[in-house]
């Protein structure tokens, strides 16, 4: 993997660089979460076609790569949470973040506690309690719902160890929810889709950073783009942080200037 932009990577030990290769510890660096003073940060994950495509057969993996599902698991690595619709853990089966050796090692090392939960967004408790999110947690995931929501699937959620919060009345709040997970130490947050929950992300203006890997692929069809939703006041403006390539893949992360 090379990056394009930054041209010089943030410093190691000893003065900053111009490296050809980006190690692991680089790419630490470079995709790190600011210090926030406390309030939640918000990064989305995706992988799209070069004509704008989100998945291939109903699914994201057809677009990934090697170094893609490196970034993605990047991304978990960093995060405090991992914030998922329903309909996109559903379709692209969801697991519970694993625990690997070097992934505890890494966030050891940076200081971030366990393995990061699993924060499914879902107004209707779509999720059953056979889910894999649940029946192989380590780490029990959170089920961000609302008050319209079935109470028995509510119940049924929470009785197979799920945190049930209702956040909202027929819609789940999503500024309360994250503000839920803040309160809960969850602040480093890693949205990994689908394009409505991260459709209103963008109208709420809650996203903070945008990483987007562009695949080699022409996928053509009718998939949808990676944010569908209702329209923000305004678009909101964010500037290129970096950009790296690796075997046709471009890996694009974009940061929200806020004021």
């Amino acid at each position: 993997m090379h990056s394009l932009f930054p041209t010089s990577l943030p410093a190691e030990p000893g003065g900053e660089r111009s490296l050809p290769e980006i190690s692991d510890r680089e790419l630490e660096r470079l995709y790190d979460y600011p210090d926030t003073a406390g309030r939640p940060w918000v990064q989305a994950n995706f992988v799209s076609s070069m004509d704008g495509a989100v998945a291939v057969s109903g699914r994201s993996e057809g677009l990934s790569g090697p170094t893609d599902k490196r970034i993605f698991a990047l991304g978990r690595d960093l995060a405090d949470v991992v914030l998922v619709g329903a309909g996109t853990a559903l379709v692209e089966r969801y697991r519970p973040v694993r625990r690997s050796t070097a992934r505890v090692e890494r966030r050891e090392r940076l200081g971030l506690r366990g393995i990061p939960p699993v924060a499914v967004v879902t107004r209707r408790c779509s999720l059953t309690p056979d889910s894999a999110l649940l029946t192989d947690a380590t780490v029990a995931p959170i089920i961000l719902t609302c008050r319209g929501a079935p109470e028995q699937r509510k119940a049924a959620l929470a009785e197979a160890g799920a945190e049930v919060l209702e956040l909202g009345d027929e819609s789940v709040d999503l500024p309360r929810a994250l503000d839920a997970l803040a309160a809960r130490g969850l602040r480093r947050i890693c949205c990994e889709g689908g394009p409505h929950l991260f459709g209103q992300l963008i109208a709420d203006d809650l996203v903070d950073q945008l990483c987007l890997t562009i695949a080699p692929l022409l996928a053509g069809g009718d998939a949808g783009r990676i944010a569908v939703g209702p329209l923000p006041a305004s678009p909101h403006a964010m500037r290129l942080a970096s950009v790296l390539h690796d075997d046709g893949f471009l890996m694009l992360r974009y940061r929200r200037q806020r004021r």
